[in-house]
Formats: structure tokens, sequence, C-alpha cells
């Protein structure tokens, strides 16, 4: 028997039209969509749908990937796929909650919706991220530590892909220097923030008081925090990591290393997309990964 995880994008795979096809055809999905738009005040369908420049916006794009991922996931759980570990990128650690059974849907979309507001109003002026391609992360760990300012990593994508983030000019200073070490290619994002940075701990806080009203239930299904990149053993501590993945590295390669470790050998990519996918190549190209992003993605659970 194979292990199956589901894994969830984050930000910055968002389109118009991600999930229609599922809203058209599938009633949980259409009830998902509806569900976040009531559960965030916002016209959640059009938002994803409907040609408009909010959906880049961080304080929109959050709760529109999450409908979306949260949708095309319980069309894949009516074809009864299950999955034995979940884990989701950043934004994408909500999908995984939503499929672990730890928060209900309706809170899930409650608290993107704060993060994303949140976020996008902690972003100060003068931050950056730039993405680090074909060095070790000892080295850019190591130089980012002897940098001058707040510079740090915030996401361990993959080997030879590592994205830095913090003020401008310590992230430039860093990339500068990270070229010297060696680095292929030091590429600015084009983001709104340094996100995963101590620079929005002020947007974590924020959020860890709207946790405090959140009901956590029982992990049903094992879920990988972005924080530790290990199982999150007691529902007590969901809220403080949730809270701290705000301003903290995303620990991806380290997560889908553990789950290679438990014999995970079946890695199924929910939501728009096939980013995550392209991290498992680089990660491990000898297990399975397929992505559902459209309609027609759900025969490929029949190879399962």
């Amino acid at each position: 028997m194979s292990k199956i995880a589901f894994m969830f994008p984050g930000q910055g795979a968002q389109y118009v039209g991600m999930g229609k096809d599922f809203y058209d055809a599938v009633p949980v999905s259409r009830e998902m969509f509806e569900l976040a738009g009531a559960a965030s005040g916002l016209d959640v369908v059009s938002l994803c749908f409907e040609e408009n420049e909010k959906i880049n916006i961080t304080e929109y794009t959050q709760i529109a990937m999450l409908a979306a991922e949260v949708a095309i996931l319980k069309a894949v759980e009516e074809k009864g796929v299950k999955p034995d570990v979940t884990a989701g990128l950043s934004l994408g650690e909500y999908g995984a909650l939503a499929a672990s059974g730890v928060m209900s849907c309706e809170d899930v979309f409650k608290v993107v919706r704060a993060r994303g507001i949140y976020m996008q109003e902690a972003v100060p002026t003068g931050g950056a991220m730039t993405a680090v391609l074909g060095l070790d992360s000892e080295t850019i760990e190591k130089i980012c530590e002897e940098t001058e300012g707040i510079v740090s990593i915030a996401n361990y994508n993959c080997p030879g892909q590592i994205v830095i983030t913090g003020e401008e000019a310590a992230v430039a200073a860093a990339a500068q220097k990270l070229s010297e070490a060696g680095a292929k290619r030091c590429i600015p994002l084009k983001v709104s923030g340094p996100f995963h940075s101590k620079m929005l701990a002020g947007a974590g806080e924020k959020l860890g008081k709207v946790l405090e009203n959140v009901e956590i239930n029982e992990i049903q299904i094992p879920y990988i925090a972005n924080v530790t990149a290990d199982y999150v053993a007691d529902k007590e501590s969901v809220k403080e990591l949730l809270t701290k993945q705000v301003s903290s590295s995303v620990r991806w390669q380290q997560t889908i290393e553990r789950m290679l470790e438990d014999g995970v050998d079946t890695f199924i990519e929910i939501g728009p997309g096939k980013t995550l996918s392209g991290f498992m190549r680089k990660i491990n190209k000898d297990v399975k990964t397929i992505n559902i992003e459209k309609l027609e993605d759900l025969q490929k659970l029949a190879e399962l």
C-alpha cells in the first residue's frame, strides 16, 4: 500500500479562474467557495473568477487561494482519496489544516482572511525578498548572519532554491555576497513585503489574538508544520505554531524529506499551479507526484 501526502501551495500561484470548473460541476466545491465568501465577508466567487486586480494583493490573494484549495480538496475527498499526512507551503498550511480536521473550514477561512489583512498592513517600506539559486543552505545561513541589518531565510524550497527576506538594503548586500560565494543567480522577487521575516512579527501577534477564539479539534490526519518541519504532536501547539509561522522560515524541503523518511511515496498537490510538484522533482524525482488543479485532473486519482 502506498502512503499518500496531500500538499497545498502558497501565495503566488493564484490566477483568475482558478477552481471555476470545480465550482460549476461539483456541489461540495461550490459550497466551499460560498462558505469562504460568507466567512470572510467578501465576494470570493467574483474575486476568483472575474478579471480584477485584487487577486494579486495579499489581503485578497490569501482567501482566494485558500477557497480554491479547499474546494478542490473536497472534490478529491469525494473520490474516496484520503491522505496519510498533509502539509502546505506558507498559506497552504491552512489547506493542510482543513484536510487534517484541525479546524473547521469556516474557521480556516476566517483566520486566513485576518492573516491576509494583517500581513498586508504589516508590510513595512523597505522590505524585499530574493530567490537564491545554486547555493547550499549552510552558506546562505552563514552569509545572512554576517550581513548587517535584517536578513534571513524565508523559504527552504528545494535543493538549489532558497528565498531570503528582510530589509531591502540587507537583502541586496546579502545577495551580492551570495553571488560572490558561488550562487548561480540571485533574483529579486516581485512581492509586496518581506514575508517570513521578523519584520512581520507584529502581524503574527495580531493573528495569535484571532486564533485565541478559534476551536482546535483533535488531529485526525497527521500534519507537518512549516516552522518545525515535523509532525504537530498535539492540538495545544497549533495556535503557537501558526502565530510563529508568519515571521519564521518555511522549511518546505525539510517537510518533504520528513515525509519521505516515513515512507510516503505518493504526493498529491491540491490547488492552483504546479509549484510544489516542481520542487518535488528536485527533492526526490523517484516518487509519484500528481497535481489536481483542473476538473479533468481528478482522473489521475484512478492511478493510485
